[in-house]
């Protein structure tokens, strides 16, 4: 077997350069998708879903499609893991048989061990701990929107989930100036805010945590925020709900902010909880947007990923 191909399961996986020649080639590939339709012809992307998914199975999908390929969907029901099989063995037989493999996962160590016995890459595209592809995706959304990323100020108002991460992550890599403002007990993981901060030094970037939004959003180019309750927090949602309701992003919230600032959600929105109707509805939301973009974004990935074959 080839040692293992290059893979994508966290935001850092990319240098600082490469990260910004994957941003270039989503925006070449948005102005001139006919020029890539045949660019993955013949390949084809394995989706594997721990959880059900609107924008990760569509625009996969569709990515691979309109470039020529083909992706399989493979729901928990049509694996075998279900009934023994180790996610080991199943990343070796798949490997046998696809191009790349992209996985929705409930455990981050999941998507781990599936890129290290896969010969081919692996995406994460999704887990308990990261969301690269969504931070791939708005980071594309507010370069296109800005003009530029480093120097910005990215306000991230909720829960330190793993969009939360996945935006430190991503956000410092590229100069941008972070915050994040969470109840107490919710901050994100304190792995995740280490690796982040050596980021930031390292690149020039910043982050800084906040218990207060107002503070955190002033000045910001960006607010954004996620739900409160992620899939398979169900049974909080109630306590949550009590727990958040101060870092609703509202009208007041976006003032803070200042005139210029836009508003991003990586959807689904729990409209009028974490963020309200006028302010995803209003002139200052570019959410539909990011959306639209984790098509391009991710096409960009795969084309990077799949005509490189791993190599830096």
């Amino acid at each position: 077997m080839n040692a293992t191909p290059r893979a994508f399961l966290a935001d850092t996986d990319f240098t600082r350069e490469e990260y910004e020649e994957i941003l270039e080639s989503a925006a070449r590939i948005k102005r001139r998708p006919e020029e890539y339709a045949s660019a993955l012809r013949g390949e084809i992307l394995a989706m594997i879903f721990q959880k059900p998914s609107t924008r990760t199975r569509v625009s996969f999908e569709v990515a691979m499609l309109q470039m020529g390929g083909h992706a399989l969907y493979l729901g928990a029901r049509d694996l075998q893991l279900g009934r023994g099989e180790t996610i080991a063995d199943t990343a070796r037989v798949l490997s046998r048989y696809v191009s790349a493999i992209m996985a929705r996962v409930f455990d981050h160590a999941d998507v781990e061990t599936l890129a290290a016995c896969a010969s081919v890459p692996v995406i994460n595209g999704l887990s308990d701990a990261l969301h690269p592809c969504q931070a791939l995706a708005d980071l594309f959304t507010i370069k296109e929107k800005r003009g530029r990323l480093a120097g910005l100020v990215l306000a991230y108002v909720g829960d330190g989930n793993n969009v939360c991460h996945s935006l430190m992550l991503a956000g410092t890599l590229m100069g941008l100036r972070v915050r994040v403002a969470t109840p107490p007990g919710y901050e994100p993981q304190e792995t995740w805010v280490r690796k982040a901060s050596e980021s930031a030094r390292r690149y020039g970037g910043e982050l800084k945590l906040f218990t207060d939004p107002h503070e955190a959003v002033r000045g910001a180019a960006v607010v954004y925020t996620d739900v409160w309750a992620s899939m398979g927090q169900e049974k909080e949602a109630e306590t949550r709900k009590t727990v958040f309701r101060p870092y609703q992003v509202n009208r007041a919230l976006m003032d803070a902010a200042g005139a210029e600032a836009l508003f991003m959600h990586c959807l689904p929105a729990h409209r009028n909880d974490e963020v309200t109707d006028d302010v995803i509805d209003g002139p200052r939301s570019i959410v539909w947007d990011q959306a639209e973009n984790r098509l391009h974004a991710q096409k960009a990935l795969l084309y990077r990923l799949l005509t490189s074959r791993g190599s830096p």
